[in-house]
């Protein structure tokens, strides 16, 4: 009798025990399931979402060239079809990198892409779609986060290898190989100047010339001395791959001018003065400036526009002479703005795109993925303003764990 109840109860117990563990295991197996169909229904809306984005110019389908907020958000540009991106719809997309900048004579905050040396992209926060606006208007908001990157495919570095008489090393190269045998496009630009009380002038120079099998190429310009500021810009072409890259040689001691996007639709662009910028404290000091556009022909040669600015000088400090001018750019076809200054203390040149692929400017929108349980991502190759870039979206789940139907 007695060995019977035992029987039973160590039974029962093995039972239960087994049965707790079969609940476990199946539990287990339900939360992996459950996770797993998360993660692919996130990995199905990255791809939707980034097509989406890059596949329609959104509305009104020509907002990037305009100061209003489109209403749907797309990146396409109007003009073609398939994977071309809007290089000015691109400019106004609030940066995630870079520490916003504050220009006090205008009382605003600008979206800061700028690049090393005087290269410069600020567009004012009025003007800029954030990255909460495009999540409402993509029909996310408070369901996925994203951060979207474009960058450029094809590499330029550029090296100068000899002062004077000067000779300028470029190197160009895709993902892990190089262009060999590209041929490369340039402008160069020198500053002359007049002295440190007047406005500067320029002369500038084009030619064309193809890269040996390294993807190299030496060009030489004659007539620069050792002392004198320029800027020299490539436009590089292999096999439907098209890059940028760009180096100044400044002499300016931080008395520059930087350049503030004021409005696309009308292309006008404030020119300041670097200590404004900078708070410098006194005194006072002027920077006199010449502006004019090189605008980006279809076959990657650059032309000259020149255009007309105000007084052609700025003034730091608390004199009654306007702290900045400004000046129009009278196309939407993209390019680069030039500006040659000088002041008592040196010359240089500042640069900055018009339609972001000019200069071939990176992107980074969004939010940050660093740190959340499970990023999908996707990419595409697509062409910004004849430009190669590889566009990526990373997308991450806001809603926690649940079945999707």
């Amino acid at each position: 009798m007695v060995s019977s109840t035992i029987d039973h109860i160590v039974a029962v117990t093995v039972f239960l025990a087994a049965t707790l563990l079969f609940i476990g295991l199946f539990n287990q197996t339900i939360q992996t399931a459950i996770i797993y169909q998360n993660h692919r229904a996130t990995a199905t809306k990255t791809s939707d979402l980034l097509d989406g984005m890059l596949l329609s110019p959104g509305v009104a389908v020509n907002w990037g060239q305009t100061d209003e907020a489109p209403t749907v958000f797309g990146l396409q540009d109007p003009e073609f079809t398939q994977y071309r991106i809007s290089p000015y719809s691109l400019m106004r997309l609030l940066s995630s990198v870079g520490e916003p900048l504050y220009y006090e004579p205008t009382g605003m905050y600008y979206s800061n892409i700028t690049m090393e040396g005087r290269n410069f992209m600020l567009v004012p926060y009025t003007l800029a779609l954030n990255y909460s606006s495009a999540a409402k208007l993509l029909g996310i908001n408070n369901t996925y986060g994203f951060q979207l990157t474009l960058t450029p495919i094809v590499s330029v570095s550029i090296q100068e290898t000899s002062a004077s008489p000067l000779v300028i090393n470029v190197k160009a190269s895709g993902v892990g190989f190089p262009l060999a045998y590209a041929t490369l496009s340039y402008c160069f630009l020198k500053v002359v100047s007049g002295g440190g009380q007047s406005t500067p002038s320029y002369v500038t120079s084009f030619g064309t010339v193809t890269a040996d099998d390294a993807g190299s190429a030496n060009i030489s310009i004659s007539g620069v001395a050792a002392d004198d500021a320029y800027a020299f810009i490539v436009y590089v072409r292999e096999g439907g791959l098209v890059g940028v890259g760009f180096h100044e040689r400044t002499f300016d001691e931080g008395r520059y001018i930087i350049p503030l996007v004021d409005s696309v639709d009308v292309g006008r662009v404030l020119l300041a003065h670097s200590y404004d910028v900078h708070y410098f404290g006194p005194p006072e000091s002027a920077v006199f400036y010449n502006a004019t556009y090189v605008l980006l022909t279809e076959d990657f040669t650059l032309r000259e526009m020149p255009i007309t600015t105000g007084k052609e000088k700025v003034v730091y400090g608390h004199g009654s002479e306007q702290t900045y001018e400004n000046v129009t750019i009278p196309t939407h076809n993209p390019g680069i703005l030039v500006v040659t200054y000088n002041s008592a203390q040196g010359q240089g040149v500042v640069l900055m795109p018009w339609g972001l692929s000019s200069m071939a400017f990176p992107v980074v929108f969004g939010g940050n993925p660093q740190g959340k349980e499970w990023v999908s991502t996707d990419m595409r190759q697509v062409l910004v303003g004849g430009v190669a870039y590889q566009a990526k979206l990373a997308l991450w789940s806001l809603e926690g764990y649940q079945v999707k139907s």
